[in-house]
């Protein structure tokens, strides 16, 4: 018999899968029986499912999405977007703006603040690419304006109440200066305002995370008042998976960019922006020790694999993760009685309930749905889908 354990995200979730040998997924008798190390597996059916859902979504709202591929990072899974009709898309490097143009895409936007070490690879690509860029301070545009050998879209990042960096939504002394300042490059276009709302990810109910995009909406619109007459074309951009996934229409914006929705995770499942039946990757680890005194399991799958990301719960507690069991069409909903009670570098530590210590066994698999997919997803570097395809990651192979 085999296992599979299953992580969650901002405490921890782990999910046990329990294979019997005469109960095996189709994939199980080729790569999963094959799998020796800490290996991320993807759902591919359900990840094009969480695509066509959010395209759907923002053709009913008449917005452009604009994808952020840092969750997956892969040509492959790129091409899954591309086949939904998807033509521009979010990165948050330049290095990864790069990998995705190597591979035909020719609409990117960098959601970080320009590097401006980084002009001649910046150039590279702007001979080659629509490129957007996000710009904070003056002296940026400065830096900009003085190394860009090629034209590139230039959007102002907004804070509208995340606090992470941007200018203040209210600080039209300091607006009205960067844009008077991009105005006179030659080489920089004024685009619009973008918006990132990431204190949606700290919500636990729907409600929360709709009034955050609403007054994120509200703002960008008083910015958009403020400078149409000079900008009539000026575009407003908002992304995160939470509100993007709760809300159902968009009006008021030009474009979203989530990037998280194509995987999910226990996070996302935490504050209701996915189910479980959702979440598109988990983690195999093998089980490499017991310890019957105390009811626990030892992985090999630690923070090196899934990051520190951890699921805190209510009451305080940390979770990291939940039982769920492999069928023949993936996993299951979860299980109770398992808890991974913590991670180190190369272990993690799962707390069994007598009921169901016994059924485990040196050598089997467990599944571990993750934290934080994106995070756990570079570190990881490939997958392996359930159906047995290798699928390769912008930092390496699997």
């Amino acid at each position: 018999m085999t296992f599979v354990t299953l992580k969650y995200s901002w405490g921890w979730f782990f999910v046990i899968l329990y294979l019997n040998s005469h109960d095996l997924p189709p994939f199980a008798d080729s790569e999963l029986m094959n799998i020796t190390t800490p290996t991320l597996l993807l759902d591919k059916e359900k990840a094009i499912r969480n695509i066509s859902r959010m395209v759907e979504k923002a053709k009913r709202s008449g917005v452009r999405l604009r994808p952020h591929f840092k969750t997956h990072q892969s040509v492959q899974v790129g091409e899954w977007f591309r086949e939904q009709g998807v033509e521009a898309i979010t990165v948050s490097s330049v290095h990864m703006a790069r990998y995705f143009a190597d591979h035909g895409w020719r609409d990117i936007l960098v959601a970080f603040p320009a590097n401006v070490l980084e002009v001649e690879s910046i150039n590279e690509l702007a001979s080659r690419i629509k490129l957007h860029l996000i710009a904070v301070n003056q002296e940026t545009v400065v830096a900009l304006a003085k190394g860009l050998q090629h034209p590139v879209q230039l959007s102002l990042k907004i804070d509208t109440g995340y606090h992470r960096t941007g200018i203040p939504a209210n600080n039209y002394a300091e607006i009205d200066a960067m844009l008077e300042l991009i105005q006179r490059q030659d080489k920089l276009q004024f685009a619009g305002f973008v918006v990132h709302n990431g204190h949606t990810y700290k919500q636990t109910d729907a409600a929360a995370s709709r009034n955050i995009h609403d007054t994120s909406v509200d703002q960008l619109h008083l910015l958009r008042e403020r400078y149409k007459a000079q900008f009539p074309d000026l575009q407003l951009s908002v992304g995160d998976t939470p509100s993007c996934s709760i809300l159902e229409t968009f009006e008021g914006v030009d474009e979203i960019r989530p990037g998280n929705f194509v995987f999910y995770d226990i996070t996302q499942q935490h504050i209701g922006s996915c189910s479980f039946e959702e979440i598109a990757v988990c983690m195999a680890c093998p089980v490499v020790a017991k310890h019957p005194d105390r009811s626990e399991l030892i992985l090999y799958g630690g923070s090196v694999h899934f990051s520190k990301d951890v699921l805190v719960q209510e009451d305080g507690a940390a979770v990291f993760g939940r039982v769920v069991e492999l069928t023949d069409k993936g996993w299951s909903e979860p299980l109770e009685g398992f808890e991974v009670i913590s991670l180190s570098q190369e272990h993690g530590v799962v707390r069994v309930s007598a009921e169901h210590f016994d059924k485990y066994n040196i050598g089997d698999l467990m599944g571990v749905l993750p934290v934080h997919s994106c995070l756990t997803a570079d570190i990881m570097r490939g997958y392996l889908t359930t159906e047995g395809e290798p699928i390769d990651h912008l930092s390496g192979v699997r």
